[in-house]
């Protein structure tokens, strides 16, 4: 360690001495020539209202025009520091534009089932309504509730099936779609049928998807509007039930529509079509693009593990997932990871109060840009206006009867019919922009130099130059000049023993 640092002293020390030996070359210019300097920078600088003050001979005027350039410098400070001020402040502005487009890429839908069990299944295993509230928990968050009437034997089924897969029990026994459950499918005036859909589980249990991202109906784009997805449902109500006193007190189909790049948000983005309707449900598509911090909140270099595309909802189902795996060393159902699924013991014992202190210590929040899930830099979404009819007629309620072989008062009762089209062939773009950018601020900036002082790129590199030319004289003058006089006077000891001399003399 000593040989190391040894030779650094001596090198630090010869260079100091070259800056010294090439500086001692330099004459260090006579105060004559240092005001003749400063005279020449004053008369030829770009910088206005410097040459008068120097050219005139009169006191008075002198004295007006240094007020003058006082004054106008100081506006120019204040005007700079303003603009610096609000330029670090990141003010945006928001733009809306309507593009009209000859074709439109159409939406991925979401369909589920409000009665989400089979009534069959339901009968056999009645613990699976408070079951699947633990559950549903992972995706919204609810106290679970200890004064419910079949608790006891929700506790009792946990401890005497332990290896109960709820994944398995809804795949096998909640809502289906084939042929009895999907009358009629139409897409632009092409049948469509059950193999059009691709399935998903959501809070609802089994869900299906059209126009998913991986069907090729997502690489299409319609060109017409006023016409799209036409279905007919049978939720066939006396098949699939659901709790009541947990809430779930209607029938019919929820759905959702999303990009079919985004993971479907049922629950508070759901729209709700009842039995014996007709939905009729106009769409448009809204483009919104976020500025990243510190202009706006999103954070554009942020990736998700299981889904292609970032949105706010997937990121925070996987952060869920992160915390619940290390915890309980599973993944729970209705959350993404590759994992164990998380039985119903550990549902009950390990994710519910993980879930908890999740929630309290805020470790999976959203919305600015330091949370856990920002908002995306990008959103499509699609408002929807949905209007509603009486469905059938009397005339078709006959015919439907006739044709599924079924009552009317079945086909009353469980029949809804959903409609789904663009109102307008066009998209709306709100962007997020910058208020004010880089270029902008310094052309803000040359125009208060130069409306205040005259003053250009040029005049700032004199002013630099002047200052710099300055400075390096003064480095001479005190790191050469002033040691080469206390070195060539006579120590202060040296002139007490001559004066002792001189008195003995």
């Amino acid at each position: 360690m000593e040989q190391t640092e040894k030779p650094k002293a001596p090198a630090e020390k010869g260079l100091l001495e070259k800056i010294k030996l090439c500086l001692s070359k330099k004459p260090l210019p006579s105060p004559t020539e240092r005001k003749k300097f400063d005279h020449d920078f004053a008369i030829s600088t770009s910088f206005h209202g410097v040459h008068n003050i120097v050219h005139n001979q009169s006191k008075i005027r002198k004295l007006i025009w240094s007020v003058i350039v006082l004054g106008s410098v100081s506006l120019v400070v204040w005007q700079i520091y303003s603009r610096l001020v609000n330029y670090f402040t990141w003010p945006t502005t928001t733009s809306i534009e309507v593009q009209y487009v000859e074709k439109i890429e159409f939406p991925a839908v979401t369909f589920c089932n409000l009665n989400r069990f089979r009534t069959e299944a339901a009968a056999k295993f009645g613990v699976i309504f408070f079951l699947w509230n633990i559950v549903y928990k992972v995706v919204h968050l609810q106290e679970i509730r200890s004064n419910y009437s079949g608790f006891k034997d929700a506790t009792d089924f946990l401890e005497s099936h332990q290896n109960f897969s709820i994944t398995e029990f809804v795949k096998k026994n909640g809502f289906y779609l084939n042929n009895r459950t999907l009358l009629e499918c139409n897409f632009f005036g092409k049948p469509c049928g059950p193999q059009d859909f691709a399935h998903v589980f959501t809070e609802y249990g089994n869900c299906f998807t059209f126009n998913h991202g991986e069907n090729i109906q997502a690489k299409e784009k319609v060109s017409v509007s006023g016409r799209g997805l036409s279905l007919l449902f049978n939720v066939n109500q006396g098949e699939f039930t659901d709790d009541p006193a947990l809430g779930f007190v209607d029938a019919g189909i929820i759905f959702v529509i999303h990009s079919p790049k985004k993971v479907p948000q049922i629950d508070g983005l759901g729209l709700s079509s009842p039995v014996g309707m007709h939905a009729r449900v106009t769409i448009r598509q809204v483009k919104t693009v976020h500025q990243e911090h510190p202009w706006g909140e999103c954070n554009p270099n942020i990736k998700l593990q299981n889904f292609s595309t970032y949105s706010t909802s997937g990121c925070l189902k996987e952060c869920k997932a992160q915390h619940i795996q290390e915890q309980c060393g599973c993944i729970p159902y209705l959350l993404p990871g590759n994992g164990t699924e998380c039985d119903l013991q550990k549902f009950y014992n390990c994710v519910s109060p993980t879930l908890d202190l999740i929630e309290l210590k805020g470790l999976c929040t959203m919305g600015t840009h330091n949370s856990s899930c920002p908002v995306s830099c990008e959103e499509t979404e699609y408002p929807a206006t949905i209007s509603y009819s009486t469905f059938p007629s009397q005339n078709a309620l006959k015919y439907l009867s006739k044709k599924l072989n079924q009552s009317q008062e079945y086909i009353r009762e469980n029949l809804v019919n959903i409609e789904i089209n663009y109102s307008d062939l066009n998209y709306k773009i709100t962007q997020q922009q910058k208020a004010v950018s880089v270029s902008e601020l310094l052309a803000d900036v040359g125009g208060q130099l130069g409306l205040f002082c005259g003053a250009s790129m040029i005049t700032i590199i004199e002013i630099i130059e002047y200052i710099f030319t300055n400075f390096y004289w003064i480095c001479i003058l005190f790191l050469l000049k002033i040691p080469k006089m206390t070195q060539g006077a006579p120590p202060p000891g040296h002139h007490l023993e001559k004066r002792n001399h001189i008195e003995e003399c």
